[in-house]
């Protein structure tokens, strides 16, 4: 029989409980009040974090550790200036393309959308919105700004502020991925050091389990989208819309976020195929191309890079974005999956101790917890 725990340790437990509590809303509370400035040194933390495993390998074949924080950052960079030179005159002249197309656009849904949802809903639809004035206002800011580039660097311009802060985040990003390269082991023995040493078996295997699933998924997410997004906009772009590799940019780019990215391609690729060409044969065109994406994806790409890393329902995937952008802004959509994939593993952590608690399992507790052993080590009873 278990000895009646003593009232003094319970109310000492539930107060080292409350103070951690009080802990994590407070580091939650500067968070908040920092995450304006706190984009380029969580985006540098995980970069820094992401190529890690690559430093210690090269380290691990005799390097350095400076020689090979060295080649990681420099092959990062390369790849990142590569890629800007690449995409960046890419989007600028499909962005172009697009302004040129907007009285297409708004002819389309004028003449041909319109008639035909009204004819088949029985809904004016024209009495309630003024999509001519619409068309107009987008046509005439478009121009004014002559693009997406013009409009950001003249608001930038217009603002100090912001100027000042946007040529910091430039500068702080590689400063801080490179030094996050060079001491996250240092950064990760020092945390470790400060955990108490009855939990620190726990509390390793869970950093360690977070650490697997949310580099795996990161790293297999990334690529994805990428690939994805390339064959998208080839594709479109074989179709023959003169706007397919902006849709399939966009397309990829939202692959992270389940159905929405797929979702979002097929109905702008489908809006463009009518628009350009008025056939039905290009926006079957269009249906293939993606469809063909994903069968790639969900029978190869996923499964060979992504599998079921973070073990997130799509569903919680969506919010959790939503969720962190909605809190934290910009910030927040940058650490809302790894928060989310931290969150699943404690939640796992919490089920597991829970099902193999006395109060789960009642009278049979005996059984229960000795019959069902645990992955995670039990932490000792305190005197």
């Amino acid at each position: 029989m278990q000895p009646i725990a003593d009232p003094l340790q319970e109310i000492a437990r539930f107060l080292r409980r409350l103070q951690l509590t009080a802990v994590v809303l407070f580091v939650l509370w500067v968070v908040w009040l920092l995450s304006p400035i706190l984009s380029p040194f969580v985006l540098g933390a995980l970069l820094g974090w992401l190529g890690d495993p690559l430093v210690d390998r090269l380290e691990r074949s005799g390097r350095s550790r400076n020689a090979a924080v060295i080649l990681v950052f420099t092959a990062m960079t390369l790849v990142l200036v590569l890629f800007l030179l690449l995409l960046v005159p890419m989007i600028r002249d499909q962005i172009q393309t697009l302004i040129t197309a907007i009285p297409s656009y708004r002819g389309w849904v004028l003449s041909t959308a319109l008639p035909w949802l009204e004819a088949r809903t029985g809904v004016d639809v024209s009495s309630w919105l003024d999509f001519s004035r619409v068309f107009d206002l987008i046509r005439e800011n478009w121009d004014r700004a002559g693009g997406f580039a013009s409009t950001a660097l003249g608001y930038l311009s217009r603002s100090g502020f912001a100027l000042v802060t946007f040529a910091a985040n430039l500068v702080l990003l590689p400063v801080v991925t490179f030094f996050a390269l060079r001491d996250w082991d240092l950064l990760v023995a020092k945390v470790a050091s400060l955990i108490p040493r009855d939990h620190l078996a726990t509390v390793k295997r869970l950093a360690t389990e977070s650490s697997d699933v949310l580099g795996g998924f990161l790293r297999g997410q990334f690529l994805v989208m990428l690939i994805l997004g390339a064959m998208y906009g080839v594709g479109l772009w074989l179709v023959g819309l003169d706007l397919g590799l902006l849709i399939g940019i966009i397309a990829g780019l939202l692959t992270f976020v389940p159905y929405v990215g797929p979702a979002s391609g097929v109905i702008l690729g489908c809006v463009a195929a009518l628009v350009q060409f008025g056939t039905w044969q290009h926006v079957v065109g269009v249906l293939v191309v993606f469809g063909l994406g994903q069968l790639i994806e969900s029978y190869w790409l996923t499964p060979k890079m992504v599998g079921d890393r973070i073990g997130l329902h799509p569903v919680a995937v969506i919010f959790a974005v939503m969720a962190g952008g909605a809190l934290f802004g910009f910030l927040g959509m940058l650490i809302a999956l790894p928060c989310a994939a931290i969150a699943n593993v404690l939640l796992r952590f919490a089920e597991e101790r829970y099902t193999h608690s006395r109060l789960y399992a009642g009278q049979d507790a005996g059984i229960m917890i000795e019959g069902s052993p645990s992955r995670y080590p039990r932490e000792p009873e305190r005197e």
